[in-house]
């Protein structure tokens, strides 16, 4: 499968484990706003997905309401949140085997890139891309979709031939596809298996060394 030069890789779910900062926020955000607090098992369901469609579809929150609780999270994410958070075991070891292939990465993540570029930076990930790519806090740029656009136009690419989208959730395998990608899932992030083969995904890596042995 080693046909791909340009490699973009989602953030949440298969660089890093976000999940205590994703879910104390979601948390932090409906408590503040006065809404109910789903179970743990919706929360989780908050990690990947852009946060305007979450709190839609899994709290019912729609136009003013759902802003509101946006706002919240954020507040709490911007301070503490973005740092509840931590590499998966392999992922520098990994990155550093596609470097040194020649391979080109880039951060493609519908998490405001405010907020990735600080993660990415904190640990010590940046080094190994050639571009990051994220969502924008006024949710103009909020879709998967729109995110690997951006992505692609950062690295000047025309033919997407031979790019290739890493994500763990379906929203990265149908981005991708909107987009003229192929795109891999890891079974290590938030999504399934069952998830990721009937989103359309090509290959499936069960770990980041799998993930680099696979695109080398």
């Amino acid at each position: 499968m080693a046909k791909y030069k340009y490699i973009l890789i989602d953030l949440d779910g298969t660089l890093t484990d976000s999940r205590p900062g994703i879910v104390n926020a979601v948390h932090y955000g409906l408590e503040k706003t006065g809404h109910p607090i789903p179970p743990e098992e919706t929360l989780l369901k908050f990690i990947g997905p852009p946060l305007v469609d979450s709190f839609k579809n899994y709290c019912n929150l729609t136009g003013e309401p759902a802003q509101q609780a946006l706002d919240a999270y954020r507040e709490y994410y911007r301070e503490t949140g973005l740092f509840e958070n931590s590499v998966y075991d392999g992922i520098p070891e990994a990155l550093q085997r596609m470097k040194d292939a020649g391979l080109k990465l880039a951060l493609a993540t519908s998490k405001p890139e405010e907020f990735s570029m600080r993660i990415m930076a904190k640990f010590g990930l940046d080094m190994y891309f050639d571009v990051m790519a994220g969502a924008s806090l006024d949710e103009t740029r909020a879709t998967k979709s729109k995110v690997i656009a951006y992505a692609l136009d950062k690295l000047g690419i025309k033919d997407s031939s031979g790019a290739v989208m890493v994500g763990d959730r379906y929203h990265d395998v149908e981005g991708a596809k909107i987009n003229g990608l192929d795109c891999i899932g890891v079974t290590y992030g938030y999504g399934s298996a069952e998830e990721l083969l009937e989103a359309g995904a090509i290959a499936l890596a069960a770990t980041p060394a799998a993930l680099a042995d696979m695109l080398i």
